[in-house]
């Protein structure tokens, strides 16, 4: 029997994803266990190991570090990380007794390079996924128009007056020099945006690469009546009910100004009554509230799959403005949902939205297309569905023959 452990920050949010794969690894006969930083209520698992207190406060150090060097990143390029402190995992009992080891999402003081390293020194094969840009640039999470990562990341956009050696510069050859040293190193990427974006960087071009989806728990997320799910959350079943989620709305990744944008336009064309807006991740902001011309309803964050489920299932079509995303869980679980989606083409959303078929693909930062997708979705009353390669059942598969390809390959 094949044994994987998955390293992840946090088995909460965007640690979920961990948790799905685990769910279908041992359903398809293969042991699977996950070390994470952070403790999780909702998920105590016997399988899932939280990695301690010393860890924790190695994190907590590290994050006040991060906070400091980039005290002058410009916000608006989103986040960047220059890993200073991280934890060897290297004997927990789970790693030792590993065929596979993956790290996903292992940032904010729990993996730095150097524990990457120690990991990929056991010289078992390390699959690295890619969740977003990180692995691939000096340091930023989404570089935006930037194509510095396909040669070398110097002089960094995200920084005020950087020099040439600057942090990107100095992660960038720190990568390089890891990535080079180790021929164990696996890297897959959920969209095929960001595997073509990989194939392109310096840093990994001469490296494998696999394209395998994200999994989604489709027996979760499913279509309920709609009346159910409005009368469910305290909506009055005559109201039409657009969505967004995000933890935080002011991230510069989410595109909220576009969102709100769109829902002003849509308000002024004044073509549908009875329009609401329902937003989940995000707590009560009067901000917010006073600048949206529709009725507003905050579900704040959910913790559970069961109130998630219900939010999609009230929705009648389902607002992703991102501006920069690799594969937003988001969408696949609305269309799991039978919520049609809307949303730029950008990053991996297109992978999953067949235009004007499941959803409505928009032009990239026009917030009057948005209404366009909007109207589209109500006036043909369009159904959102999950496209089959990203059905469970495929995406395991995939994760399966990439493992074996890779036994084989070092036999």
């Amino acid at each position: 029997m094949i044994k994987v452990v998955q390293l992840q920050y946090s088995t909460a949010s965007g640690g979920s994803s961990a948790i799905r794969l685990q769910k279908f690894f041992l359903k398809n006969n293969i042991e699977s266990s996950i070390i994470s930083l952070l403790p999780d209520s909702l998920n105590s698992d016997e399988k899932i190991k939280y990695s301690g207190k010393w860890m924790q406060y190695i994190s907590k150090l590290d994050n006040r570090l991060q906070a400091y060097l980039n005290r002058k990143v410009i916000k608006s390029y989103g986040s960047f990380s220059y890993p200073v402190l991280g934890c060897d995992v290297t004997n927990f009992e789970e790693i030792k007794n590993a065929d596979f080891i993956y790290i996903h999402w292992a940032l904010n003081g729990f993996l730095n390079l150097k524990s990457i390293a120690q990991i990929a020194a056991l010289k078992k094969p390390v699959i690295l996924v890619m969740h977003d840009m990180w692995n691939i640039t000096g340091g930023c999470h989404h570089s935006f128009t930037c194509e510095k990562y396909k040669t070398a990341c110097n002089t960094c956009q995200m920084f005020l007056d950087a020099p040439k050696n600057d942090r990107s510069s100095k992660e960038f050859r720190r990568k390089l020099k890891l990535y080079s040293r180790y021929n164990n190193l696996y890297f897959v990427s959920p969209s095929k945006w960001l595997y073509e974006c990989a194939k392109q960087s310096a840093l990994t071009k001469n490296k494998p690469l696999y394209y395998i989806p994200n999994a989604i728990d489709n027996k979760f997320f499913k279509p309920i009546d709609k009346l159910i799910a409005k009368n469910f959350l305290n909506i009055n079943t005559d109201e039409i009910v657009i969505a967004f989620g995000a933890v935080s709305i002011e991230s510069p990744y989410k595109g909220w100004v576009y969102m709100q944008k769109a829902l002003e336009i849509l308000h002024q064309q004044n073509e549908f009554k009875n329009i609401s807006v329902l937003i989940f991740g995000s707590d009560y902001s009067k901000e917010v509230a006073d600048a949206i011309p529709f009725k507003i309803k905050f579900m704040g964050y959910l913790r559970d799959v069961y109130s998630t489920m219900f939010v999609y299932n009230a929705a009648d079509v389902f607002i992703v403005p991102s501006v920069a995303d690799n594969l937003p869980t988001t969408v696949q679980e609305s269309l799991c949902c039978g919520t049609p989606v809307v949303g730029f083409e950008v990053g991996g959303i297109p992978d999953m939205i067949k235009h004007k078929e499941n959803g409505y693909l928009a032009k990239y930062k026009d917030a009057a297309d948005i209404v366009n997708g909007i109207k589209f979705c109500l006036q043909n009353k369009t159904k959102g569905y999950l496209l089959s390669e990203f059905e469970p059942d495929a995406t395991v598969q995939k994760h399966i023959e990439m493992m074996e390809s890779i036994k084989n390959s070092i036999q």
